[in-house]
């Protein structure tokens, strides 16, 4: 995106909350960001965060996980809230661009209870309000294993926030329902619609437990897809073999369901630190399949200096393809080779989606230097099943592949 673009979608955040303000010297200005250097072991596939359409090889890059954030918040009243965040990065497209990753108002209806409606973060994970503010975090990353499993980051709609002391423990409850739009590594845009999230999260001293539920329904545009639907019906129909048709709804890409389960514990306690999150990935009525995804983060403060150690994993699971191997009786000669080649093409897809499973241990340590600023290396080894979340997969391709990475985080 062009320096322009991005100065105007940092501008926003400030123009949000001023839009509302009386006085704009009242209007809160903050912001993060991380500059980062990201490297690996290959020149066969590119490591990526998620939804990133390139990544690094060999040759040291800035572009994997670096970001910079822009916030403004502005309080009306006693009850009454607007906050507006710009962030740039890379997310969709091969180039860093600019988008408008919070715009909301909040409304404090009372002691207990909150409403928020515009762009918020979706509520996914145990991080997602923070998860880009890199200097909020311990690990140089979350997890790619469970943090690829949800490509949702906003929704735009309104949440209702439920909070309630118990002794020593506070409780909090959230809903959320609306839609949102986001542009796919280098494809087109997707679309979610019916988009809700619910969470309930308790803390207790320094522990905070949280469950959650998240779903919606996808759609995207492909071209190829939507062909092959249409060739699965033809084939069906022809040949009376309705197995067939059903594995051509598995490849419709309009409203197909999502869901996404998780849990998660966290824990800051006597200088020990620990962050663990299991999620479930569903897309029933999709060739995508579902996936099984967990890490255990753990280390221990020495001063400014925190080393730790992270375990992550991921076991996807395509879908089962039920075409049969032989065709029906007095089924004409084109039948076999065609029942034949629609076979290969899912069994093609299965194992694609069997092949991203993959498991990370990673080291790193985090020096807080100075006041608002961290410095963090970590080192990733990945053990892929075939490309794993690997991405611009060339043939010979294998791992295990070492990833590095030197990051300075920082908030103002």
């Amino acid at each position: 995106m062009k320096t322009r673009n991005i100065v105007v979608a940092l501008a926003l955040p400030f123009a949000v909350a001023s839009a509302f303000a009386q006085d704009s010297s009242a209007v809160r200005i903050s912001g993060f960001g991380t500059g980062a250097l990201t490297f690996s072991d290959t020149d066969k596939a590119e490591f990526a965060r998620s939804n990133q359409s390139s990544g690094v090889k060999k040759d040291p890059r800035t572009g994997v996980d670096s970001n910079l954030g822009l916030q403004a918040d502005y309080t009306v009243n006693s009850w009454l809230s607007v906050t507006g965040q710009g962030l740039v990065r890379k997310d969709g497209e091969d180039s860093f661009g600019a988008e408008l990753s919070w715009a909301f108002v909040k409304a404090k209806l009372s002691d207990n209870l909150s409403v928020r409606v515009g762009r918020m973060a979706m509520p996914a994970f145990m991080i997602s309000e923070y998860r880009n503010v890199g200097y909020a975090n311990t690990f140089l990353r979350p997890p790619q294993e469970l943090y690829s499993q949800m490509p949702i980051n906003n929704i735009d709609g309104a949440d209702v926030t439920w909070q309630q002391q118990y002794g020593d423990t506070t409780v909090t409850a959230l809903a959320a329902y609306g839609r949102s739009d986001f542009k796919t590594a280098g494809g087109p845009t997707a679309e979610s619609r019916d988009q809700y999230a619910l969470n309930l999260t308790a803390e207790h001293g320094p522990f905070i437990v949280r469950v959650g539920r998240s779903g919606t329904k996808l759609s995207s545009e492909s071209a190829q897809l939507d062909a092959a639907v249409i060739t699965f019906n033809n084939t069906a129909a022809a040949f009376n073999v309705p197995q067939v048709a059903d594995m051509g709804v598995l490849l419709n890409t309009k409203d197909r369901k999502y869901t996404f389960t998780s849990a998660g514990l966290s824990m800051d306690w006597n200088n020990i630190v620990v962050l663990t999150e299991y999620a479930k990935r569903k897309m029933p009525d999709s060739f995508l399949g579902s996936s099984k995804s967990w890490y255990v983060m753990g280390g221990y403060r020495f001063g400014k200096f925190l080393p730790y150690y992270t375990r992550a994993k991921i076991i996807s699971k395509g879908v089962t393809n039920t075409i049969p191997a032989n065709c029906p009786a007095g089924a004409s000669f084109a039948c076999a080779p065609t029942l034949a080649a629609l076979s290969g093409l899912m069994n093609t897809l299965t194992t694609a989606i069997d092949g991203t499973s993959q498991t990370t241990d990673s080291i790193g340590v985090r020096w807080d230097f100075t006041t608002s600023a961290a410095l963090k290396v970590q080192v990733d080894r990945i053990k892929p099943q075939t490309n794993g979340q690997f991405i611009n997969v060339q043939p010979g391709f294998k791992g295990p592949v070492t990833v590095g990475a030197v990051a300075l985080d920082f908030v103002f």
